[in-house]
């Protein structure tokens, strides 16, 4: 039976099982389940924090996890990235008051706090900065102000809260960061491991592509093909009107608007976009 880890809290938990519930798997009732036993896909979840999900993947105790890159890096466990699943995005930088540093050379000699003492560690070590790293759990950017330390780094989505307490980043990211499906590192995938793959990947295109249905006299097809050709080629039937046919072909969601106006151009007629709840390609 295969056995898998879910975030159990946080923005990251509801991406996470929403796209295990759109992939068919079953979900818990309530936040208190801990374990959800799915027969119908011979699986077991367990909810656990997500920081901890590296670590029981990577000793061999569940044999898959979504958690975040970064989280990944800062266990530095025997866990391995088996595909990113395209939500939880972020980077980990530095941060400090505006101008006090102009890049990551000049935090020699300083303290910086992080709730990602690895990741930054291994970092630190990579580019020959000798600094003194500051473990503290959660929410780190008061440790300038309360003169714990002298920079901070930090998961930043968009900014926000480091310039709310009067803090800019600078220098390169330290790292990029999203949501991935994590396996024990030289794992073999088993069976019910490369369903959970091909179910995830049919719902991550599904989110991307949407189907599109049109109406187009038969001596434009062609026209009309070149703007909609689909993943393998359009479908096209004959109607039961002298001269047209219906096409049927998916398209990127992102620019589907545009797509309808070209159509639109060389006369096809009942031109419709519906959404793909998950596919197989």
């Amino acid at each position: 039976m295969l056995r898998i880890a879910v975030p159990n809290k946080g923005a990251l938990a509801e991406a996470a099982q929403t796209i295990l519930k759109e992939a068919g798997y079953r979900q818990r009732k309530d936040s208190k389940e801990l374990v959800v036993v799915d027969p119908d896909n011979s699986c077991e979840l367990f909810f656990l924090r997500p920081r901890d999900i590296a670590v029981y993947v990577g000793e061999g105790t569940l044999d898959a996890g979504i958690t975040g890159r970064d989280m990944l890096f800062d266990s530095g466990a025997p866990a391995e990235e088996v595909m990113p699943l395209g939500f939880g995005r972020s980077t980990f930088r530095f941060a400090a008051a505006p101008g006090a540093y102009s890049g990551v050379t000049d935090l020699a000699g300083r303290r910086i706090a992080t709730s990602y003492a690895g990741l930054l560690g291994k970092y630190l070590a990579d580019q020959g900065i000798d600094a003194r790293v500051i473990k503290l759990d959660g929410a780190v950017e008061t440790a300038i102000r309360l003169g714990v330390a002298d920079a901070v780094a930090d998961v930043v989505e968009t900014g926000t809260t480091l310039r709310n307490v009067g803090l800019e980043t600078f220098g390169e990211p330290i790292a990029s960061s999203e949501a991935l499906l994590i396996k024990r590192a030289g794992a073999p995938e088993e069976n019910g491991f490369r369903q959970l793959i091909r179910r995830l990947q049919g719902v991550l295109v599904a989110r991307d592509y949407v189907m599109i249905d049109y109406d187009i006299r038969a001596e434009r097809i062609d026209e009309a093909i070149a703007i909609t050709p689909g993943m393998e080629g359009p479908t096209v039937s004959p109607l039961h009107r002298e001269g047209w046919v219906a096409v049927r072909a998916m398209v990127p969601r992102k620019g589907h608007q545009q797509v309808m106006d070209h159509l639109w151009e060389i006369g096809a007629k009942a031109i419709l976009v519906t959404d793909i709840y998950a596919c197989r390609l």
